[in-house]
């Protein structure tokens, strides 16, 4: 178990709950030590006095706070443990929230609070219990190296954890960096959501999420520590430049993302919808189905076209009459 870094208690209400804070996370990254490439002699940062110019050591270190360029008030370890602060001591619950409500991006490190000696095991308890079933969190402040801090506290398994929080004004606003406006349409909507239903998973375990920056770099010391030729890395696709179809895109990585659960490509699966034609395209192709009936126009009075019509009326009309008179001719006189 690690050491304790801070100890105090949980004040909530008039219940008091002695705690140890223990961080809760490990760094697996290796570490480097800076060397003199010549001849790889160790560089190391020295702390030296100016007004004795000569190297001090951390005992005699302490803090101090530059009023002027002459001036420095020393502050003490002790002062600042004794400052009339309720926070300085103990961790101040100050309200309960839902854990919805707090914004990732003001989250920090976490710690485990562990409950200190058998006296504070039923008040620690008490406070974990009621947490889990109001699925809230507890916002608290504290005083920690210099400041006071805002935090939030929750459960995670039998422990509370306790995880710092940047307050509101420590938080850059992103409206600077936000891009253009695009138009997205419903189609591109549907087909990153269909993409992000074939990514969903319900735990973040195997082999996607190990550290492979790390283990590639173990494998290039150790091969230089053998004078062995270190690995290579693997040949990659050439990345093809801008996407320009952001449909064909998303219908492509959805079939990498079958391939990669071994899915295959005769799995079912709901497809990508396709696009819909244009309003106006749409009404040009019906009016092509179905052509308009053709209607004999009658010419407009006063016109060139309505005195042909006209002429050509009055042509048939003779005609006719001229048919009826010799068939009237054809036919014998009654005697009388």
């Amino acid at each position: 178990m690690p050491r304790a870094i801070w100890s105090g208690a949980i004040s909530f209400g008039l219940v008091t709950v002695p705690i140890h804070v223990v961080s809760a996370t490990e760094d697996h990254s290796l570490r480097f030590h800076q060397y003199h490439r010549k001849d790889m002699g160790r560089v190391r940062v020295r702390k030296y006095c100016e007004v004795e110019d000569q190297e001090v050591t951390q005992d005699e270190i302490g803090k101090g706070y530059e009023v002027t360029k002459g001036q420095v008030v020393p502050v003490r370890d002790e002062e600042l443990r004794e400052l009339p602060l309720p926070t300085a001591r103990a961790i101040e619950i100050e309200a309960f929230v839902p854990e919805e409500d707090i914004d990732p991006l003001r989250i920090g490190d976490g710690y485990y609070l562990q409950a200190d000696g058998g006296v504070a095991a039923k008040p620690y308890t008490l406070l974990r219990k009621a947490l889990e079933r109001s699925s809230k969190v507890a916002v608290a402040k504290y005083a920690w190296s210099g400041r006071e801090r805002l935090g939030i506290l929750r459960v995670r398994d039998d422990a509370i954890v306790l995880h710092s929080m940047r307050w509101p004004d420590e938080v850059r606003s992103p409206a600077e960096l936000a891009p253009p406006a695009e138009r997205v349409s419903q189609d591109e909507i549907d087909g990153a959501r269909l993409l992000m239903e074939r990514m969903s998973r319900d735990d973040l375990e195997g082999e996607e999420f190990t550290d492979r920056y790390t283990q590639a770099l173990e494998q290039l010391i150790e091969a230089k520590r053998e004078g062995r030729q270190p690995p290579e890395m693997p040949a990659q696709e050439a990345p093809e430049g801008k996407v320009m179809d952001l449909m064909a895109a998303l219908e492509k990585s959805v079939r990498a993302a079958r391939q990669s659960r071994g899915e295959g490509e005769d799995a079912t699966v709901h497809e990508l919808p396709k696009k819909k034609a244009p309003a106006k395209k749409t009404a040009a192709k019906t009016a092509k189905k179905a052509p308009a009936k053709k209607t004999a126009k009658k010419p407009a009075a006063g016109t060139a076209d309505s005195a042909t019509h006209k002429d050509k009326t009055a042509q048939k009309d003779g005609a006719a009459h001229r048919a009826t008179g010799r068939s009237a001719a054809k036919k014998p006189r009654r005697s009388a």
